[in-house]
């Protein structure tokens, strides 16, 4: 076990509520207090802790994924402090001290979590999503591994049909997991590189892209503003928005952490 820090205030079970608000997610299993993932084949358990989380087991392998999973590549100080200047901003501050958005440690998980939730509600894609980590996944005693784009790439589409892909997402999922492409590479490139390179494949539009963006690299410039419950935080704190695309420029340069922040105020109204 060791402690990993992470910058105060903190709020542990703010800040991963995302995967029990919706339902079970079988890559994130909330258990007694503690968050169990699956890294590299081990079962990880993350809990609270002085300072930080506590983390067994955890090396060099484990510790990368857990400060992903965490946020913690996430400059908060200057974005609480930018935030001061705009009332609604600051007023989601004070409600929600030491919540620090969570990301998808993994950029296959990243592209098949945005297609499974698409035009669905989000309970309806966290129980698909669930039972296709189950049915690809690698098991351990609580949670269960992401599939990997390999085992994925060798399924059909009438095993992605069964656990309630529509047709064409199962197709989706299965080009993504057989595209000849680097996903790790995109982590090197400008954020409209990224967009251009993912919204040449099947099922990934701008507003996967943004939530890539947003949600596995961490971009702070990040803005989904196709995304409908953005839409929504937007035009409720902000009325007199007309264009929710354009409002961005109001929360550069932290227009990711901006929309989570929005994100869970309109929440929690």
């Amino acid at each position: 076990m060791a402690l990993l820090e992470v910058s105060q205030p903190y709020d542990f079970d703010l800040s991963l509520d995302r995967f029990t608000f919706w339902g079970v997610d079988r890559a994130n299993v909330w258990r007694d207090g503690g968050l169990h993932r699956v890294v590299d084949g081990r079962e990880v358990r993350i809990t609270a802790a002085d300072g930080g989380v506590q983390v067994e087991p955890f090396d060099a392998a484990i510790e990368p994924v857990v400060r992903k999973l965490l946020g913690l590549e996430l400059d908060l100080p200057p974005f609480l402090e930018f935030a001061q200047d705009d009332p609604v901003l600051a007023e989601a501050v004070r409600r929600f001290p030491g919540f620090r958005p969570p990301l998808a440690p993994d950029p296959f998980e990243a592209l098949v979590s945005s297609i499974t939730a698409q035009q669905v509600s989000l309970h309806s894609a966290f129980a698909v999503r669930s039972r296709f980590i189950d049915r690809f996944g690698i098991a351990a005693e609580h949670a269960a591994g992401f599939p990997t784009r390999e085992r994925v790439a060798v399924a059909t589409e009438d095993e992605l049909t069964e656990l309630g892909f529509s047709r064409r997402k199962a197709e989706y999922v299965l080009g993504i997991a057989r595209v000849d492409l680097d996903f790790d590479e995109l982590s090197t490139l400008p954020d409209d590189e990224v967009k251009a390179r993912l919204t040449t494949l099947r099922g990934l539009g701008e507003w996967s892209a943004d939530w890539f963006l947003a949600r596995h690299l961490a971009r702070p410039e990040a803005w989904p503003a196709g995304d409908l419950g953005l839409r929504k935080a937007v035009l409720a704190f902000y009325p007199e928005t007309t264009d929710v695309r354009a409002a961005g420029v109001r929360f550069h340069p932290f227009q990711n952490l901006s929309a989570h922040y929005l994100l869970a105020a309109l929440r929690y109204r």
